[in-house]
């Protein structure tokens, strides 16, 4: 992870489950079998310049597993 997310996650949407991931068998075959869930919010990320903005994620997630590969899609301040 190239940033570090300095806030809580807000307006948290899934947007493909299961079938619906393209990842899905990395996803099982690295951190193992999950309902997984590709899912986006909003948080503030520092950088590693330093600089602090709000930003859009996404990142992949499933229960008893735990959320993985976060990945800034878009900064919007």
């Amino acid at each position: 992870m190239y940033f570090a997310i300095i806030s809580e996650l807000r307006n948290i949407e899934t947007f493909a489950r299961d079938s619906g991931i393209r990842e899905l068998p990395r996803l099982r075959k690295r951190y193992g079998l999950g309902r997984w869930r590709k899912r986006k919010g909003f948080a503030r990320v520092q950088l590693p310049d330093g600089a602090i903005r709000e930003a859009e994620l996404h990142w992949y997630e499933a229960s008893g597993i735990g959320r993985y590969e976060f990945k800034i899609k878009r900064y919007v301040d």
